[in-house]
């Protein structure tokens, strides 16, 4: 079997490709500027390349906080047109209020126009390019899955969310041959001494095994898998396909041999990880504080206005090792809004106010639990803390739902800032998934992720 030779680019390589582009994009586009036009309020060269150096770090980090590097939203161009013009608005208003460390500002004020869109097009024309080019399906990843039949759908479905760009070619059914073949729609059932042939017609890139239990894995496909392995041919398991996609943790996909899935982070007991983490958290819990002086009358007056009833209120929720404490927050819903009982928060839920849903978009309801913050009851990065009630409730349909107790909870966290409002099992299964991945492999990086993903929550009012 020869392996034909394929192109995909991985979801990392994708996002290098994106930025190196971007950056290149930019720089060809003002050096043709100031060369053919005498444009010269940036110049590239040797004496000015810390100007330019500024530039790139302003449009990396402004392209971050826009979602300007989100995968999905770089595969259309009506998404990624509005990213790339907040982008270039703030980098190029954020740059000519630094002339400390930018050029001062030009005398011919037209040369200002020149700059925003010398950033403007080359993005444009290089993400329509990718776009038309690197996201069509000339560069999807092909690949073969084999699993007992009763999960194939499910697996196939959430691989297709989670990366559009992955194609799933066909199956084989791991567990002793049946007469009848499964019939799925979209998705080929192959026999299992087709695999060596399958490849090499279909140009598959890797296989995905997709089993519950790898003792149901008949005789045959086990040697040629392991041939294919000695020959260097991609064999991978679908939890770790999957968590590389979606930076999820499938839990429903995990067996007995759920201890393979969960190496927690080491940082979960770095003690200089630790001692950062709390550093940072009371250092920017009192500026968080401080800063809320600001806000605080204009609340207090909204919730006298449009709320009618108390400011404050608190409810007891899970923390670390799943002690409970009390959590606070500004008050968003009408008063006794659950005089019936504790019921699951709804998006776009009647019960909350006029101004409590502008409190709740904004994420200034959350302000409160800078207090339990600096209590060190709460963390500034972590899983949201649940209602008692709701974690005995989820810890007996979701496994694993425990496992999240085994960090301080967070005002923000990797959950939050990635999937929808909770607002029942499954999508507190889906938040799970996320705050599994944190824990697994939290760290400065990720955290510093979050605290981005977090800006671009609130800047587009995502808050519920």
């Amino acid at each position: 079997m020869t392996k034909q030779s394929n192109i995909h680019f991985e979801i990392s390589e994708r996002k290098i490709l994106l930025r190196l582009f971007d950056i290149l994009s930019i720089s060809l586009a003002l050096y043709g500027f100031s060369y053919f036009s005498g444009f010269d309020y940036i110049k590239i060269d040797e004496t000015h390349w810390r100007w330019l150096v500024v530039l790139v770090i302003y449009v990396m980090g402004f392209g971050t906080v826009f979602e300007l590097y989100d995968l999905k939203k770089s595969s259309k161009i009506e998404t990624v047109t509005n990213a790339i013009l907040l982008t270039t608005s703030v980098t190029v208003l954020v740059y000519l209020l630094t002339p400390y460390y930018t050029p001062t500002l030009p005398e011919n004020r037209i040369q200002i126009l020149y700059f925003y869109l010398a950033i403007l097009f080359p993005l444009l024309l290089w993400r329509l390019a990718y776009i038309t080019f690197i996201a069509s399906p000339r560069f999807y990843k092909r690949a073969l899955l084999v699993g007992e039949t009763s999960s194939i759908e499910a697996v196939v479905s959430s691989i297709k969310k989670a990366d559009p760009n992955y194609q799933i070619i066909g199956f084989i059914n791991c567990e002793a041959e049946k007469e009848d073949s499964i019939k799925f729609k979209g998705i080929t059932e192959y026999k299992a001494n087709q695999i060596h042939e399958i490849i090499s017609e279909e140009n598959i890139s890797e296989i995905v095994i997709a089993s519950y239990n790898s003792e149901t894995i008949s005789s045959s496909i086990y040697v040629d898998l392991t041939t294919l392995l000695e020959r260097g041919y991609p064999v991978r398991e679908y939890t770790q396909v999957y968590e590389d996609m979606s930076y999820r943790v499938p839990v429903q996909f995990i067996g007995k041999d759920f201890y393979k899935d969960f190496p927690f982070s080491r940082n979960n007991k770095n003690r200089f990880y630790l001692a950062y983490r709390r550093f940072f958290d009371v250092i920017l819990s009192v500026f968080g504080v401080l800063c809320s002086l600001v806000v605080l009358p204009f609340i207090v007056i909204g919730n006298a206005i449009g709320n009618r009833g108390p400011l404050l209120y608190s409810q007891e929720r899970v923390g670390k090792n799943g002690k409970p404490f009390k959590i606070f927050k500004f008050r968003s819903m009408v008063t006794n809004a659950e005089a019936g009982g504790a019921v699951w928060a709804q998006k776009n839920d009647s019960r909350v106010t006029a101004f409590g849903r502008f409190l709740r978009t904004t994420r200034l309801d959350e302000l409160p639990q800078l207090i339990n913050i600096i209590k060190g009851e709460m963390s500034i990065i972590g899983p949201r803390p649940e209602r008692p009630m709701f974690v005995n409730e989820l810890a007996q349909v979701i496994p694993f739902y425990h496992t999240r107790h085994i960090v301080k909870p967070g005002l923000t966290g990797w959950a939050q800032v990635n999937a929808r409002y909770g607002s029942s099992i499954d999508d507190s299964l889906v938040k799970l998934e996320y705050d599994l991945y944190y824990i697994k492999h939290r760290g400065f990086l990720l955290d510093f992720n979050i605290i981005i993903k977090t800006l671009s929550t609130v800047i587009f009012f995502r808050g519920q």
